[in-house]
């Protein structure tokens, strides 16, 4: 049988063929088998690279027979090998960027789900977070509140302690007893020594008279019943106590209230005879002053009120009048205005060994008001003070306990406070351009550290501004309940109450002057916007 690769290749062209297809003149059509020589049927087919591999894996030739293939069929036989291997590699390089690609998805969804499960965490921290702050400022809100009802209700009682000591003062003067210091003490054992002195007399009295111990009984509860109500042991409030011109109440900023006698309540009333050094009880009010009041030794009061009172009366004129301690040529000295310090000072005479200041203002309405804490000889004016007439009063005692007449001197030649000019000026000068800023301090959230705020004063409204955070702490129209508290003595705090009721201390740095423009500044505008609205309304 002739073999088919030894036969000529022609170009012919049929009907049934491309003219670019390879064929053998004596090779059977496609659709016919042909026998080789070791009796395999093998189908042909028209095209020339199937033939040529086909031939090559079917077909068991010889060697030899290779060499005589064509050139241009050997070439497309490794060409088409060479692509078919390329094609197996560029295969597996797919498989391999697939599952590089799966191995990268894993990985991404693991990260993702990691990152989710992070910011939950995140989340739930920042809530718990939120939640404890909230929980500390609600505490610390509770907390203020509570320290405002409690200085509230504290200065109650002190005012309540106030009119009761003015009270028993004004009693036990009745009958003259006048203790030498102003405490619990003394007040006490002052009564009780008029309780004495009255039974005494109602005893003597009784016997005298011939009565029975009925009749001193009967007595001793008319005379009880003379008494003020709220004078009874047995009632615990001051329900009925008379209506007395109530103190300011005043913010004291860290500032104790100041006092001329130091550790007099801490002794024993029936010590006081023999108690070593003291002049020490008046130690903290008696020096330094001119002559105000002279280092003395302890009063023998109770002692020296023994009896029906005579033997207190050691001194009088040549006519035979008892002489009471006095204060000559009692004066002011220092100018009265804003940030300067007054100081009541005076010649003590006829035995005056102690002196009991109270600095008082009165108002343009008539009103008097007593100054809460101002019971030294030093006062600073304050900006309270601005046009109000300033007075101190004086009351001298000797060793004996017994007081003298009450001196008044007035402040500024008994004409109202004003400001200096130059602090005038500035005031004229903000009210005129119907603004005005300033540098203060303030303490925010019940902060101890106070931080640096602007205060912007207009016609109507007010701001308040921390400058580190820009935050707006107050903004508010000017109204009646907005009000300013100056504390008693030389300091640079005040306290801004708003419409809201909300307490806000702040302080100028230890600038007093500051402190008292900044406060009349602000209480002008508000003056002028509320005639400004009471005028809008009629």
């Amino acid at each position: 049988m002739r073999d088919p690769f030894n036969a000529p290749i022609h170009y012919i062209t049929s009907d049934r063929q491309s003219s670019t297809d390879l064929t053998r003149p004596d090779v059977t059509p496609s659709h016919t088998v042909f026998t080789n020589g070791n009796s395999d049927a093998v189908p042909w087919t028209t095209s020339v690279d199937s033939s040529v591999r086909h031939q090559f894996y079917k077909a068991a030739l010889p060697d030899d027979y290779g060499k005589e293939l064509d050139p241009e069929i050997k070439e497309l036989f490794f060409r088409t090998r060479s692509l078919e291997e390329e094609a197996l590699i560029l295969k597996k390089q797919v498989a391999d960027a697939g599952l590089r690609e799966l191995q990268l998805l894993s990985e991404k969804h693991i990260l993702e789900r990691k990152l989710t499960e992070l910011r939950i965490v995140l989340d739930e921290k920042q809530d718990d977070a939120i939640s404890s702050t909230l929980k500390e400022l609600n505490q610390k809100k509770s907390y203020i509140e509570e320290n405002l009802r409690l200085a509230n209700e504290l200065k109650i009682v002190e005012e309540d302690v106030y009119i009761f000591t003015s009270s028993m003062l004004s009693l036990l003067a009745e009958n003259e007893v006048r203790p030498p210091i102003i405490n619990a003490s003394a007040i006490s054992n002052g009564t009780k020594r008029v309780s004495q002195q009255m039974n005494s007399k109602l005893r003597s009295l009784t016997t005298s008279l011939g009565g029975t111990d009925a009749d001193l009984r009967n007595a001793a509860t008319t005379l009880r019943n003379q008494f003020p109500p709220y004078m009874d042991s047995r009632r615990n409030d001051f329900n009925q106590q008379p209506q007395y011109g109530l103190v300011n109440q005043q913010y004291e900023l860290g500032l104790e209230r100041p006092r001329y006698i130091d550790d007099y309540g801490m002794i024993d009333p029936k010590d006081l005879n023999t108690a070593p050094n003291s002049d020490r009880l008046y130690s903290s009010y008696i020096n330094d002053q001119p002559r105000d009041v002279a280092n003395a030794s302890n009063p023998n009061f109770y002692d020296d009120n023994s009896g029906d009172g005579a033997d207190r009366r050691s001194e009088y004129s040549g006519d035979g009048e008892e002489i009471f301690p006095s204060i000559e040529g009692f004066q002011i000295t220092g100018v009265a205005i804003p940030g300067n310090m007054l100081t009541a000072c005076g010649f003590p005479t006829n035995g005056t060994t102690l002196c009991i200041f109270q600095w008082v203002r009165y108002h343009e309405n008539g009103t008097r008001q007593s100054i809460e804490g101002a019971t030294v000889p030093e006062y600073y004016v304050t900006a309270d003070d601005v046009d109000t007439l300033l007075a101190v009063d004086c009351t001298p005692m000797d060793d004996n306990g017994r007081q003298g007449e009450l001196v008044r001197q007035f402040a500024n030649n008994q004409n109202k406070i004003t400001c200096d000019p130059e602090m005038q000026h500035k005031l004229d000068s903000y009210i005129s351009s119907g603004k005005a800023t300033f540098n203060i301090f303030s303490l925010v959230d019940s902060s101890d550290d106070w931080e640096l705020a602007l205060l912007t004063l207009k016609r109507s409204t007010y701001q308040i501004k921390i400058q580190s955070t820009d935050s707006v702490i107050i903004e508010e129209k000017y109204s009646s309940e907005l009000s300013m508290k100056v504390p008693y003595g030389y300091s640079a705090q005040f306290v801004l109450v708003s419409s809201g009721r909300t307490s806000v201390p702040f302080t100028t740095e230890e600038d007093v002057r500051s402190r008292d423009l900044i406060v009349l500044t602000m209480r002008t505008f508000q003056n002028k916007a509320l005639d400004g609205k009471r005028k809008g309304k009629a």
